[in-house]
């Protein structure tokens, strides 16, 4: 298993994740990141854990494109497409929820620290 170092709103956190997957999370937290920016840009001066509430609408945020996502392949399960069409369906669903765990594992690991 592989370390990487990322760093989530000026933190740096040790992270682990399968050999060969060390960009994909890097790209990842980036992506995290860049919404954590957004958002204190646009809350301005807040009061005590203002960290944990960037964190959380982060966090919503990508729930909500995950959601998104969801509906989008119910929408094609719903309209057909045969075998291979089903099998298709059926690996995108996999990787969103594969998806959704890695961004729970990571802001797990970001609550903690």
């Amino acid at each position: 298993m592989a370390q990487v170092n990322i760093k989530i709103n000026g933190y740096t956190y040790t992270v682990g994740c399968e050999d060969g997957q060390e960009g994909h999370l890097r790209g990842l937290a980036e992506g995290i990141d860049r919404r954590i920016q957004d958002i204190k840009k646009q809350m301005g001066p807040q009061g005590p854990n203002t960290e944990g509430r960037a964190l959380m609408y982060a966090a919503l945020m990508l729930a909500d494109e995950v959601h998104d996502l969801r509906l989008d392949l119910d929408q094609v399960r719903a309209e057909g497409g045969g075998d291979a069409g089903a099998e298709r369906v059926a690996a995108l669903a996999d990787g969103l929820i594969d998806l959704a765990h890695r961004i729970e594992t990571v802001a797990e690991q970001l609550e903690r620290h």
